[in-house]
């Protein structure tokens, strides 16, 4: 089957939000045509590669089907959270993007229903 890399953020959305060091991502299907893809790509070991360098203590994944979404809560990412952190980019809204930005496997015809890009 032939298939096409792009990045997560042409077939999904985000919300985050951050509680003292802990960090929630929701990734959002934009059709339920891309939720499987969703299922099958972006899972635990992939959010936790994403981040590797802020060495989460735990990351989870929850399956919503009937949103078209999973949530993970990733926990020790937040350098102490925004109370205790100097640094601006830790703060949860910022690193929504970083776990869009990964490339996820479409097959082709799929593909091909997105708009174009530039």
């Amino acid at each position: 089957m032939d298939s096409t890399r792009i990045p997560l953020y042409w077939i999904a959305h985000g919300r985050a939000g951050d509680k003292g060091d802990i960090l929630n991502i929701s990734v959002i299907a934009y059709s339920q045509d891309f939720f499987p893809l969703l299922v099958e790509q972006v899972n635990e070991d992939r959010v936790a590669e994403v981040f590797r360098e802020r060495a989460p203590f735990a990351v989870r994944r929850y399956v919503l089907p009937k949103l078209g979404a999973l949530n993970f809560v990733l926990e020790g990412v937040l350098d102490g959270g925004v109370n205790e952190s100097l640094n601006l980019d830790t703060h949860g809204k910022t690193l929504a993007f970083l776990l869009l930005s990964m490339d996820v496997q479409v097959p082709a015809l799929l593909a091909k229903s997105l708009p174009p890009r530039q």
